[in-house]
């Protein structure tokens, strides 16, 4: 599906200083894709997309589109584009084409099955007259489909999911929308390498209970406690300086009370002997909480989901497709009546199994990269 674009939405569209110019130089840099020419807007992603400026493709790192505003904003000119200005905008007078990839041009997608092919392969393979089960609801083979991707997901499929935002002033960052649990927290450097940040265990921001002036709890007219947010604990942690980035203070004699400091000047601890940086998450608000040294770092957030976020998430590696069935056929035949106990043993075992050989399949061992590793443990160490 390709679309040229302008504000008229006429067939095609050719940008021009008298159409898009928003300065006397005829800088645009912003374009809104709308669902007249991409049905699938609401499911498009950056990744799904190609950029032609005069019929040549454009680098995804001079531009980047919002899933959200469904905006496409030219942000750069890198590799010396000559169809591009220096801030990114296309050359006035030339032709923009953004053109949504075809399924076969998404490299890497034939590794993984959809969820709605599982549960149609399950229904014809194990559905029946004369199978395992002789008959299910569809609907019960979706929730059983969904709970097992679910499962998987976070330990045995590749559901690592990264998110590379700026650590704003305030320090608080909010947790993604299909955030389950993280796999590391870091930060880019001017190099371009990951410093790992670690969390802070003796801070937090719990809810502050508001108090008159005798220190008793204020409520409203329902009834319920005043709160104020941010609690006093926090706003102590984020104007002291928590971040070893920041702490220069390595006089012995002076009255330290940060804890951070513990485990570092004080008796080594691994986990606080670093100049990274720290972090806590607020649960309850969904929330993380950084050291103010952090602020204007390139964050990157490394997080386990459980793909069910949206219907391009709900796929499988084929290495576990196996072990799907026969999740699924355990707890469809585990949740009914009359099934002999010996046949759900089975049935356990069975999925235990296929999954096992998933995890072996899905961690990609490679004999040659082992032994490269290890050649490591071999070295002489000269006194």
């Amino acid at each position: 599906m390709a679309g040229l674009f302008n504000q008229t939405q006429e067939s095609y569209y050719r940008q021009s200083q008298s159409i898009w110019s928003t300065n006397p130089n005829g800088d645009v840099t912003t374009f809104t894709l709308t669902s007249t020419y991409f049905p699938s807007l609401s499911s498009l992603t950056e990744s799904d997309i190609q950029v032609f400026v005069n019929n040549n493709e454009i680098d995804p790192a001079n531009y980047s589109y919002s899933t959200s505003t469904n905006v496409l904003t030219f942000s750069g000119n890198n590799y010396n584009k000559t169809e591009l200005l220096d801030d990114g905008a296309p050359i006035s007078g030339y032709t923009l084409l953004v053109k949504e990839k075809a399924g076969s041009e998404r490299f890497g997608e034939y590794q993984y099955i959809s969820l709605d092919d599982i549960v149609n392969n399950f229904i014809i393979a194990y559905v029946g007259e004369g199978k395992i089960i002789s008959k299910v609801k569809k609907t019960d083979v979706i929730f059983h489909a969904k709970r097992g991707l679910a499962e998987f997901s976070y330990d045995t499929l590749r559901s690592e999911k990264a998110q590379e935002i700026d650590v704003p002033s305030n320090l608080v960052v909010k947790l993604p929308h299909d955030y389950v649990s993280y796999v590391r927290l870091s930060y880019s450097d001017t190099d371009g390498i990951e410093r790992m940040l670690y969390p802070m265990r003796y801070t937090s921001n719990p809810t502050a209970l508001l108090q008159d002036s005798d220190d008793k709890y204020l409520f409203n007219e329902d009834g319920d406690a005043l709160t104020a947010q941010p609690s006093t604990t926090w706003d102590k942690f984020k104007s002291g300086n928590s971040s070893s980035t920041e702490n220069t203070n390595n006089d012995d004699s002076a009255d330290v009370e940060w804890r951070y400091d513990e485990g570092r000047r004080f008796g080594i601890e691994p986990e606080n002997a670093q100049d990274n940086g720290a972090f806590y998450i607020d649960q309850l608000l969904g929330k993380i909480h950084f050291s103010s040294g952090l602020s204007g770092k390139t964050l990157i957030i490394k997080y386990i989901s459980d793909n069910l976020g949206s219907d391009a998430e709900m796929r499988i590696h084929k290495f576990a497709e196996e072990a799907l069935y026969k999740h699924i056929a355990y707890a469809v035949a585990s949740t009914r009546v009359g099934i002999p106990a010996g046949l759900i043993d089975l049935m356990k075992k069975e999925r235990f199994s296929t999954l096992r050989n998933a995890k072996i399949r899905l961690s990609n061992l490679k004999s040659e990269e082992l032994a490269q590793v290890m050649r490591n443990k071999s070295k002489w160490i000269k006194s």
